[in-house]
């Protein structure tokens, strides 16, 4: 594991890199059983001899989109929390969660993928999220994947219930164009822009991580360090969020 940033993935990434890139690493852990059982579920009826690697990372991203419920209150973010295989175990999990396990779960089937990190501005927070956020700019994981000859960025994030209550459009992904979130919600309100982008990472960047979360964020993490306040649910404080927007 390595918390040093990787260069910017380019169109012409080494044939080595891509190779590299598939492989597990510590929080990456596709070769553990849970993993392996994840996408053999996301893929029943999904012919692997025959799919395209596009038709596969569609289908895996909806499977961790939807199956995995988000949720920001009493999330892991210990080493072993943030590891792809206890992530299927707790069952939800946010952004940094979410994209652990999608970029392991591409990386299962031989797709070239890593974590990317980003600073948002998300405009439909709740006040008490806010509270705990310390505004509105949240520290952003998502994964980017190389198809077809191309990197593209990708957020298997929110899922549909979750859009539902707040009103959002689901994001969703066709294997060919970046799927980042859409900046107005269902009813034409603005939802969320990119500010600071800090790249690409081959595993997660754990100290990095950890830096950014306790510098930006530190009223939003437990008496611990490694995990986030509990108490809440992000579901029930949809219709706050929407009269904040």
């Amino acid at each position: 594991m390595t918390d040093t940033l990787a260069p910017a993935p380019s169109e012409q990434t080494a044939a080595d890199d891509l190779a590299r890139l598939t492989a597990a690493t510590d929080f990456l852990d596709h070769e553990h059983e849970r993993v392996k059982a994840f996408v053999d579920k996301a893929l029943d009826g999904t012919d692997r001899e025959t799919a395209t690697q596009v038709e596969l990372a569609v289908t895996l991203y909806y499977a961790v989109r939807d199956g995995i419920h988000y949720e920001v209150y009493g999330a892991d973010l210990s080493p072993e929390g943030l590891k792809a295989s206890s992530i299927i175990a707790g069952g939800k999990g946010f952004c940094l969660h979410k994209s652990v396990l999608y970029a392991a779960c591409c990386r299962a089937v031989g797709i070239p993928a890593r974590l990317h990190y980003s600073d948002v501005r998300n405009h439909l927070a709740s006040d008490r999220l806010r509270s705990y956020i310390g505004g509105d700019v949240f520290f952003h994981g998502l994964a980017t994947v190389y198809l077809e000859g191309r990197w593209l960025q990708v957020t298997p994030v929110f899922n549909k219930l979750l859009c539902r209550l707040y009103g959002m459009t689901p994001l969703e992904f066709d294997g060919r164009s970046d799927s980042l979130y859409h900046p107005f919600d269902a009813q034409g309100r603005q939802s969320m822009e990119f500010l600071t982008d800090h790249g690409d990472f081959d595993d997660v960047p754990y100290a990095f991580v950890m830096e950014n979360m306790r510098r930006k964020h530190p009223k939003f993490l437990d008496e611990g360090g490694t995990g986030t306040v509990s108490g809440g649910s992000l579901a029930d404080e949809a219709d706050g969020a929407g009269k904040a927007a």
